[in-house]
């Protein structure tokens, strides 16, 4: 009887010693909070990483993306937001982390039109976090073309 108490208290120190050591979820060393993301967002710049400015004619199904240049996104904690074109645009949005354990988290949204439900709304988009300190706030829309995949960055900064 004593043996098998020591043999499983050896077990579970042993154990102890594997979950201990194990490698965090997030493998890529970047982790990202809401709260980081929270808040209210200006679009300061449109840039584009391995593609021509006028390879990408639409951003969200919404307008070209220099039309957001000076767009104002607001998001709760709660996840319900908007984003509002300088051109008077709005759109009610309901966005996430998208994580995966292999991958570094995304900003995910879903565009939520009077009377919708987000768990209802299949259609999502996804953007890369560039940066988000609290401060300044960079998403990639990934561009695939050719084999490659290029980059449409929206630049914001928290107002």
């Amino acid at each position: 009887m004593k043996r098998i108490i020591a043999i499983i208290a050896l077990a579970c120190v042993a154990s102890f010693f594997v979950i201990s050591c194990s490698s965090t979820r997030n493998t890529s060393g970047t982790s990202v909070s809401r709260g980081k993301i929270t808040g209210t967002w200006t679009v300061s710049t449109v840039n584009y990483e391995n593609l021509l400015e006028n390879a990408v004619q639409s951003a969200f199904n919404q307008a070209p993306p220099r039309d957001f240049v000076g767009s104002t996104w607001k998001l709760t904690n709660s996840g319900n937001g908007m984003y509002t074109l300088t051109n008077g645009t709005s759109q009610s949005i309901y966005w996430s982390l998208y994580e995966q354990s292999d991958m570094r988290p995304m900003f995910q949204f879903k565009k939520v039109y009077q009377g919708e439900k987000p768990k209802d709304i299949d259609e999502a988009y996804r953007l890369e976090i560039g940066t988000a300190d609290g401060n300044n706030l960079v998403l990639k829309i990934p561009v695939p073309y050719g084999g490659k995949t290029g980059y449409v960055v929206f630049t914001m900064v928290k107002q």
